[in-house]
């Protein structure tokens, strides 16, 4: 059966994922900032308008993948995307000696979501008669979430990587 490589992988990801949290961030402070390890006790000195909005953000996300992923390769270019932003960012910055900080969180997100933003925009089915009601209010939604996220994430990003970048040198 094909499915069981996968099933493994995504629970081995997950696995690493929740198990290198701690990874070289005993400096930092917890909190959703980009110099701070946003983890759970970060989500909870979280303020409650971040929390509403990641709410939303994983909403979208988890609609695509459910509803939409099986049938429309779009969907599952941003279900994907948020799939290995969620598998991979401990591993990958772990394996670089990076702290998993929110500006770290903002930076792979960009990596990981820009590919189903390209399409989205690309595409445009969120203006396309021919594609269903349903689809067309999702496309949209998870467009403007993607790039309303990214006003974020750039700045997190860029915030840490100039912080390590200023440490390295």
């Amino acid at each position: 059966m094909k499915t069981r490589p996968a099933i493994f992988a995504i629970s081995a990801a997950l696995t690493a994922l929740w198990s290198a949290g701690g990874l070289a961030a005993e400096e930092f402070t917890k909190g959703p900032g980009a110099l701070q390890v946003f983890d759970l006790e970060g989500l909870a000195a979280t303020p409650l308008w971040i929390k509403l909005w990641l709410a939303v953000l994983v909403s979208t996300f988890l609609v695509g993948l459910f509803v939409f992923a099986w049938r429309r390769p779009i969907a599952r270019g941003a279900a994907g995307g948020f799939l290995v932003s969620l598998a991979t960012g401990h591993l990958v910055f772990g394996a670089l000696d990076l702290p998993m900080l929110g500006g770290a969180i903002g930076l792979w997100h960009v990596v990981c979501w820009t590919p189903a933003l390209v399409l989205l925009l690309w595409k445009r089915p969120f203006f396309d008669p021919a594609e269903g009601r349903w689809f067309r209010i999702w496309s949209g939604v998870m467009t403007a979430v993607i790039v309303i996220s990214f006003v974020f994430d750039i700045r997190d990003a860029a915030i840490y990587i100039g912080h390590f970048s200023r440490q390295g040198a």
